[in-house]
């Protein structure tokens, strides 16, 4: 799994010109899932990403998690995070996960994320075509791979 992981002021996510969710302070995560991903690729990055301390302090120091913090979370499925440029200009998506891998994946990180944040998360639809609209804070944008815990 993939993630890029941006703390926002705000963000949200439009469907057919709709808004379909929308977050205050928080995260924003874009997550990638690839064939090779399962239930603890899941575990591992749901607890890295809620306990990142990316958020200010009262000293404005970047200390706060996001349970602390006490901010949303915003999750957009987005298999282009596993793109391979090694070949041509045309990006090849062949490590992305189909969708009756991904969709289970991607339901149970949610479930995940709203269990360890003791509130739900907002989301996209998997599969759609969406406008993600954000305001970056700082900016902070940090990616994560579980195939490359660093």
């Amino acid at each position: 799994m993939r993630a890029v992981i941006q703390r926002v002021l705000n963000a949200s996510v439009t469907i057919d010109g709709i808004t379909n969710s929308k977050i205050e302070i928080g995260l924003l995560i874009l997550l990638g899932i690839e064939e090779a991903d399962n239930q603890e690729d899941i575990e591992w990055l749901s607890g890295k990403i809620s306990r990142l301390r990316v958020f200010d302090d009262e000293n404005g120091i970047m200390n706060l998690s996001i349970q602390e913090s006490g901010g949303d979370v915003l999750i957009i499925s987005q298999f282009t995070l596993h793109a391979s440029t090694k070949k041509g200009n045309r990006p090849s998506y062949i490590k992305a996960a189909r969708p009756e891998t991904a969709i289970p994946l991607y339901e149970s990180f949610i479930k995940t994320m709203d269990l360890i944040l003791g509130k739900p998360s907002k989301t996209g639809i998997f599969g759609a075509e969406m406008q993600i609209s954000l305001i970056n804070d700082g900016p902070v944008t940090i990616i994560i791979d579980t195939k490359n815990r660093e």
